[in-house]
């Protein structure tokens, strides 16, 4: 942190401690640093001329077309703000399928400085950039030789500045697209689904007579789960520095068994760490909440205040660069990948989803009588009907080499995508697929704990279910399956499209409908049991889940490579293209591009683990039985009568373990080389999923073991004691 910014906070929290101040000092902390490095509301008003103000404010909220007039205004205002706060430097931040952001950075001077600096910075450059676009992945959108690509401002997403080792810079949020007009990133399909869903759902709300609502949004809150290690131990793991995960490692004697780590204490340590991430996060706008200990040791959660699904995106990957920038000033690493420690809890990010109008109703609300609220129940029944019929794209939105890892591993959601609604929606649900109406809503009741002094507590009327990969909690879904270093764009752009593509059919069949109310319990009943199959209130870990879905005719797409398959099926692209998020073309890009990035990602593991077998641990086993056997024969020259026993079976065992583990090596290199002598694509990937990987886990076993034979001293990389519970 500044250290002017935390000896004014130092002062801030003394005054407060002293003086007896009405507000609290965490108040004080934060409305000191909120939003100061965010071009927001307050600050437009400030920069800009009113009439200015006004039109920015139409395109934002209405999707008014910016002239070029209003442009350059707003540039004028947004770079006297940048230069009034240090910022030397402007960039295009935007996130291209590459899963992280990206950025080219130019200075405020101008073409015609001489001896004095001309600061210019005007509407054109504020609208376009002109990033190189075959320098990223596009899946066959672009050749390697056409270069051309253009960023453009979403101004719905607020420019912020970000201050760094560089200097502080004009960070404007962008779509990016190739030259012909594809898109090449997360954001644009994801701008293109809130408009599709907002269109459908303010023709649902028309019927129902809400002629006021002109808009709907979606609104998101992403639970960012992660891991903080000492970052002197992580320099010494070439597998964490190349991959994210340990390719290697034994489990410790203790791990997550006792539970004492989920919402333990936080260490001082951490606490420090998470005390300068809030203030950089709130900095920035960001609405960073809830902070606690998640269930492995050494695992954290960072959850924030819920936003439109654009900025909700947006805040999520500058939280990600964040996190990882404040854990280098604290001697830490923060790790965002899924799977860091095998055999220990991994790291999702919750998808907290749901869809509210400009006037301020929350569209998947219930009420306090759900059972008589039709609006919410058609579009309730709209949610279940698009994640039954795209269950496997669903699964493919929260796919990554990572996450293979961690889904349907007893710890996370399971593979299976399903609904869990609660005891008191399946009730409703269940009146009205016998029925055709619901009567009744189960309530909840007030729980008395048995202790005088603590007064009886409100009980929700439905219990939550951590086991379900797509549960009702109690106003939004939570789609708990994304991965931890993802982007939520994808997942988002899918369930936004989902959604407004059955609402659209919703729309069209009441319509024409002679009696609306008739008509609309007709089409709840009708859609709630044809869909029922993917509501499942129990344990999505169980075996007998497993069959009973399959029974049910329920996808269980278990990897990437498998679930990459959705996005080029036949419905999907329809679907897409009548809601114009995607086309065909782009379709088929990004199922290319998970192709490649899958065999990719595998083959920089497997290199990895080559490199760390040949170069670190193979060479320490082998001066570990060396040392074995000098010991042997210093012992019987010393003293024949001696028993030996006990160290000629160590070598034996660890001289066994070693043989196999070169052996495994060896098929390793065979594979890899195959692997990467085939042509990028499905099969590829296929090869890289069921040859490289399943040779990778043969190397890891034997050395896995020796782990727990061969003395500390000559073992090569910390463990996974030192580096979970040496933090």
């Amino acid at each position: 942190m500044d250290k002017g910014l935390q000896a004014h906070l130092n002062m801030k929290i003394f005054m407060a401690a002293h003086a007896g101040m009405e507000e609290t000092m965490e108040t004080n902390v934060i409305s000191d640093v909120f939003g100061t490095k965010v071009f927001n509301d307050e600050v437009m008003q400030e920069y800009l001329p009113k009439k200015t103000y006004q039109s920015l404010k139409k395109t934002i909220e209405s999707g008014e077309e910016l002239t070029p007039e209003v442009a350059n205004v707003v540039a004028h205002g947004m770079k006297e703000w940048a230069l009034a706060n240090g910022a030397t430097h402007y960039t295009h931040w935007f996130q291209p399928m590459t899963g992280v952001t990206a950025e080219k950075q130019d200075s405020f001077l101008g073409a015609d400085s001489t001896s004095h600096a001309v600061l210019e910075f005007n509407g054109k450059e504020l609208v376009k950039g002109e990033p190189d676009a075959s320098s990223f992945p596009s899946g066959g959108l672009r050749a390697t030789f056409e270069a051309r690509g253009y960023t453009a401002w979403d101004c719905t997403s607020p420019a912020f500045l970000r201050e760094d080792e560089i200097g502080v810079t004009l960070c404007i949020p962008t779509a990016f697209c190739s030259y012909t007009g594809e898109a090449l990133d997360k954001k644009t399909p994801l701008l293109r689904s809130m408009e599709a869903i907002s269109k459908q759902a303010v023709r649902i709300m028309h019927l129902f007579g809400h002629e006021d609502v002109t808009k709907v949004s979606c609104s998101v809150g992403p639970e960012q789960e992660y891991f903080l290690v000492d970052h002197d131990q992580y320099l010494k793991r070439d597998d964490l520095i190349f991959t994210g995960r340990t390719l290697f490692g034994a489990m410790p004697p203790k791990g997550q068994e006792l539970d004492d780590h989920y919402f333990g204490t936080i260490r001082e340590r951490q606490a420090g760490y998470m005390k300068d991430l809030n203030i950089e996060l709130w900095k920035l706008g960001i609405l960073s909440k809830t902070q606690h200990n998640e269930v492995a040791p050494a695992q954290h959660e960072m959850a924030p205040i819920y936003n439109t699904a654009n900025i909700a995106t947006d805040h999520n990957q500058i939280v990600m660069e964040t996190m990882k920038k404040v854990a280098r000033r604290h001697g830490l690493e923060c790790l965002l990948h899924e799977k860091p420690f095998a055999g220990i809890n991994g790291s999702g990010k919750h998808d907290n989803w749901s869809i509210v109008t400009n006037t301020g109703i929350n569209l998947l609300n219930p009420g306090s009588a759900p059972h008589d609220n039709k609006q919410f129940l058609l579009f309730l029944a709209a949610v279940i009907k698009a994640v039954d019929e795209n269950a496997a794209l669903l699964r493919m939105s929260a796919s990554n080499p990572g996450n293979d890892h961690r889904l349907g591993a007893n710890e996370a959601p399971p593979a299976i995508i399903s609904i869990f609604l609660g005891e008191q929606l399946e009730d409703i649900v269940e009146q009205i697929i016998a029925t055709g109406t619901a009567t009744h809503s189960i309530k909840g009741e007030k729980m008395d704990i048995g202790v005088s002094s603590i007064p009886p507590v409100k009980k929700d009327a439905t219990d939550r279910n951590r086991t379900s990969p797509f549960a009702f909690t109690g106003n939004k879904f939570e789609f708990r399956m994304v991965a931890s270093s993802m982007s939520i764009a994808g997942a988002n752009t899918v369930l936004n499209t989902a959604v407004a593509d059955v609402l659209e059919g919703m729309a069209d069949e009441l319509a024409g409908a002679a009696d609306f109310d008739s008509a609309v319990d007709a089409l709840i009943q009708k859609t709630l049991k044809e869909h029922q199959k993917v509501i499942f209130n129990g344990n999505g870990y169980s075996d007998e889940w497993v069959a009973e879905a399959e029974r049910r005719g329920l996808p269980n797409v278990k990897t990437m490579v498998d679930a990459t398959a959705s996005l080029v099926d036949p419905k999907t692209i329809e679907m897409f293209e009548r809601q114009n998020v995607l086309t065909k073309v782009e379709l088929e890009s990004r199922a290319e591009i998970n192709y490649e990035t899958y065999a990719k990602a595998i083959n920089i593991e497997a290199k990895t683990m080559i490199e760390m077998a040949a170069k670190q641990y193979i060479p320490s086993i082998i001066k570990y039985t060396t040392s074995l056997a000098d010991s042997v024969n210093q012992i019987k020259s010393a003293c024949p009568e001696a028993t030996v026993s006990v160290q000629t079976e160590l070598l034996t065992k660890c001289s066994a373990l070693l043989a196999k583990a070169q052996s495994a090596l060896n098929t390793l290199i065979e594979a890899t080389d195959k692997g990467c002598a085939m042509e990028e694509g499905k099969e590829q990937a296929e090869f890289y999923r069921d040859t490289v990987f399943s040779a990778m886990s043969e190397l890891r076993t034997p050395i896995d073991e020796l782990e727990m034979l061969v003395d500390k001293e000559f073992w090569p990389v910390p463990s996974y004691g030192d580096l979970i519970f040496e933090v």
